[in-house]
């Protein structure tokens, strides 16, 4: 099995944090948190890592390098300037196996990964998001996902607080085949969430796989201190 982990954002929120080096790699208990995400991969036999990297990208590649410390084989495909989530995904094609999780990489999200992938290949769909729904704990993140009795996709909006029709939010996993990368355009900066999930939700391509396992992110330090209580 193999895990694309997107951890080329700016993290600008967390810049009191993180201004000289890229967001997965802000401390926890003195521990890089990516490093968290990778124990957890390896401990499932999840050992195929493909890192999209970019800002400070170096100092990613630097402290895990191949992978070899950690059990893993890790590659690393490197944005020189920022593409997005489906542009870093583009540019990492040759990388990339038939099937494969994409992790953000500022997200942590303790389920079984490989009954991810069992969903998508049990299907003909082209996706698979994990979504979770906030009544079962709040996770600050607006809902964004709409889901009809079949559990597809319907809707995918950031839009404001209160939609009756956006039951779920994102959990920050994916599975995807890699005929994906045909939705891709093939220049420029490309949202995964913005151009890509409203051609796949058009054609009944993105399933929902609901956890009522929460997930934790780092996006903000407030989020970056209550995930630590995680680890330590």
């Amino acid at each position: 099995m193999q895990a694309v982990i997107l951890a080329g954002g700016l993290g600008t929120r967390l810049q009191s944090v993180t201004k000289d080096m890229p967001k997965p790699m802000a401390r926890i208990a003195g521990v890089p948190y990516l490093e968290y995400q990778l124990r957890l991969l390896q401990q499932q036999a999840i050992l195929d890592i493909v890192m999209l990297t970019g800002y400070l990208g170096e100092q990613i590649e630097s402290y895990f390098s191949h992978g070899s410390r950690f059990g893993l084989s890790i590659r690393y495909s490197r944005e020189s300037t920022p593409l997005g989530t489906g542009g870093a995904l583009r540019e990492a094609g040759h990388l990339l196996a038939e099937s494969f999780l994409v992790i953000y990489g500022d997200s942590y999200l303790p389920i079984r990964y490989a009954e991810v992938l069992t969903h998508l290949e049990s299907y003909t769909a082209t996706g698979v998001v994990v979504i979770y729904d906030n009544r079962f704990g709040d996770t600050s993140v607006r809902n964004n996902i709409a889901v009809d009795e079949n559990s597809r996709v319907i809707r995918y909006e950031k839009g404001p607080a209160g939609d009756p029709a956006l039951t779920h939010v994102e959990a920050g996993v994916l599975a995807f085949r890699r005929r994906v990368l045909d939705l891709v355009p093939s220049t420029g900066v490309v949202s995964l969430e913005n151009e890509v999930y409203p051609k796949l939700i058009a054609r009944k391509e993105l399933l929902a796989w609901p956890t009522q396992q929460r997930f934790y992110d780092i996006g903000t330090p407030e989020r970056l201190q209550a995930i630590g209580g995680l680890f330590t």
